[in-house]
């Protein structure tokens, strides 16, 4: 959030799960029914609070797979204005995966967090408790940004941002 803008909204990172679960079926898992619930009243209740944002890495992740889900993932994206993919964040993407707080497998997700970081947003938004909204991982994370003087992004659930 900008500090010096009192009006400014807070920049909320939207990750591919996150429209993922906004379109998806309901499953028959009753944790990721659950999360598809949650992720859809944090969208119809939450997300006018917040600036949204996106990247091509998402737009790639989302496009994948059943062509008719896709279409949908894709639409809701539509809206988003999408963060550049720059040099510096690929580099530090690399860097991530490179130093250790995030395994070769989980690249997509450091550039997640590097566009995330390098375009100062505020909340990276997801359900990937994998390699993103993770505990042990974030704190790695953030005590990267701070080394690389980056002001580390807050990586959280929709649950998480409900808000009060």
């Amino acid at each position: 959030m900008e500090k010096d803008d009192p009006l400014a909204k807070p920049k909320v990172y939207v990750e591919t799960t996150i429209v993922s679960y906004l379109t998806a079926r309901l499953s028959r898992d009753l944790v990721t029914a659950a999360h598809q619930q949650i992720t859809q009243q944090w969208w119809n209740d939450r997300r006018r609070a917040f600036d949204l944002f996106a990247s091509q890495a998402v737009v790639n992740e989302a496009g994948e797979g059943d062509e008719t889900m896709a279409g949908l993932r894709l639409k809701v994206l539509e809206e988003l204005p999408l963060l550049d993919i720059t040099e510096e964040v690929s580099s530090f993407a690399e860097e991530l995966i490179r130093v250790g707080p995030m395994p070769p497998k989980a690249a997509v997700d450091a550039v997640h967090v590097a566009a995330s970081v390098v375009h100062r947003i505020d909340y990276l938004l997801t359900w990937n408790c994998t390699h993103l909204a993770n505990a042990a991982i974030r704190i790695r994370i953030d005590q990267m940004c701070r080394s690389r003087d980056y002001a580390p992004v807050v990586i959280c659930t929709p649950e998480e941002l409900m808000g009060a």
